[in-house]
């Protein structure tokens, strides 16, 4: 019975993309891979049957998928929704943390505007997620893209920073962090939350440096 739902539901979707964001002729077989490689990855992986176990590890920072694609919304100059259907189209993927299925879609938009800063950004988490928040050198390329194509979004810089901090680049996460804060908008709303965010960061710098620092009368040449 559940094989049955998840290609039924795999076929709706499929039918949403052609007859409702009228997918164009040329991308339709990209499309159909990215949902193709969903059900694969369900049947090699996918146990129904079993009940579901919390992984032990580092704190995700993409732990909520949603959460992501909702932050990456909120952090932008102009406030407004995204119209780029294919953006849409992943950001609904990326919110299942289907992150290979938003990263397939994605490279369709990024090809057919390969200015597209928020593309290049939405890409960029997608990839970043779908290596368990690895900062991997296809993910770096697609925040460096988002970044050049519009160098004013703080998008870019804030979500790499994200991504620093988690690999325990700290000080390349402040020195990011710190340029979008001087950047931002008086009434962005997320100014205040970056700033205490930019402060905690601080604190663990500073700690971490007095922790490598010699004690004063000792050597430390052992």
């Amino acid at each position: 019975m559940t094989w049955v739902l998840v290609i039924g539901l795999a076929l709706v979707v499929l039918a949403f993309l052609l007859f409702v964001v009228k997918v164009p002729r040329g991308a339709r077989e990209a499309v159909a891979s990215a949902l193709l490689l969903g059900i694969a990855g369900y049947v090699t992986q996918g146990s129904p049957s079993l009940a579901g176990a919390p992984r032990e590890g580092r704190e995700s920072i993409s732990g909520d998928p949603a959460a992501m694609v909702e932050a990456r919304g909120k952090v932008t100059n102009s406030g407004i929704p995204t119209l780029n259907r294919w953006v849409v189209t992943a950001d609904a993927f990326a919110r299942n943390g289907n992150y290979a299925d938003a990263a397939e879609v994605l490279r369709i938009a990024v090809n057919e505007d390969p200015k597209s800063s928020e593309a290049w950004l939405a890409m960029a988490n997608a990839l970043f997620g779908h290596a368990d928040d690895t900062l991997t050198p296809a993910a770096l390329y697609a925040y460096r893209r988002a970044a050049s194509a519009d160098p004013d979004a703080p998008g870019p810089p804030f979500f790499l920073g994200l991504a620093f901090a988690q690999e325990g680049k700290l000080v390349e996460a402040r020195s990011l962090w710190a340029g979008v804060l001087l950047r931002a908008p008086d009434d962005a709303q997320w100014r205040g939350p970056l700033f205490q965010q930019l402060q905690r960061l601080d604190a663990v710098i500073a700690a971490q440096k007095s922790e490598s620092a010699p004690v004063q009368g000792q050597s430390s040449v052992p």
